[in-house]
């Protein structure tokens, strides 16, 4: 592990919905490997202050851009901020996400399109925005926060799974396009894992562990996807692109 001290010095990253949970985790990561950072939510000012003042006390670079990655201005806005800051971009993580659960018959169009907006329209808006400096600096890397519900199916969730689906879709889109560009692209699939959800502040997430069938015996925490992430945004992974990484701790296996 010595030889990743700060593989990401030099570079610069923005990780959407990084206020709290995995978010937080993977901007925090991405800052202790050497990363500028820009910490992003669309309201939660507040956690976003207090994750960047984190990370600048322990002498790490970051900033705070709020926005909302549905609007393309705003997500003009959030970039040009990263740049004036550091810049430039080089890595940009797509985790903001909503994950709320309604049969079809209880959906409304409009919830449907705000999640398929979010993942997918997001990730377009912020790719939009990145490209044409990651190809100025010679490269860089995209990555998009799937779910494993979008694979195995969830009763309520058809809208997350079409959302986090296309986003995989577009994700290996990206690779393809921007491959000559050495622009790699690649989605991580967050299996069973402990958060904390707004509006249940103490468990969230959090079910029997014999439901959700682990071989590896317990529920992912935000660190092990934000472990995953530095590795996969990093130098020892330069010739993985287009690819969907499982954290699951083996759940994937018994679907």
């Amino acid at each position: 592990m010595s030889e990743l001290t700060r593989e990401l010095d030099g570079m610069v990253a923005l990780v959407t919905g990084s206020a709290r949970n995995i978010g937080r985790a993977i901007v925090e990561e991405l800052a202790r490997a050497g990363a500028a950072v820009t910490v992003n939510s669309k309201q939660a000012r507040d956690l976003c202050e207090e994750v960047s003042t984190g990370i600048k006390a322990d002498g790490g670079k970051a900033i705070v851009a709020m926005g909302d990655v549905r609007d393309p201005s705003q997500v003009n806005g959030i970039l040009t901020s990263t740049f004036k800051s550091f810049g430039g971009v080089d890595i940009i993580v797509h985790n903001a996400a909503v994950r709320t659960n309604q049969s079809i018959e209880e959906l409304e169009f409009e919830t449907f399109r705000h999640i398929i907006d979010l993942s997918i329209h997001g990730c377009f808006h912020l790719a939009k925005a990145a490209i044409p400096s990651m190809k100025h600096r010679g490269g860089g890397c995209f990555i998009g926060v799937g779910g494993m519900s979008s694979l195995q199916g969830v009763k309520g969730r058809s809208h997350v799974m079409a959302a986090k689906m296309g986003l995989n879709a577009f994700i290996r889109g990206l690779a393809i396009d921007l491959a000559p560009y050495n622009i790699r692209a690649n989605q991580v699939v967050v299996g069973h894992y402990d958060t904390i959800r707004e509006g249940n502040p103490s468990s969230s997430s959090k079910r029997q562990l014999v439901d959700c069938d682990i071989p590896l015996g317990r529920r992912g925490v935000p660190q092990d996807m934000a472990n995953l992430i530095r590795f996969v945004v990093g130098p020892k992974a330069s010739y993985i692109t287009g690819q969907t990484i499982h954290s699951n701790g083996g759940a994937y296996m018994n679907l």
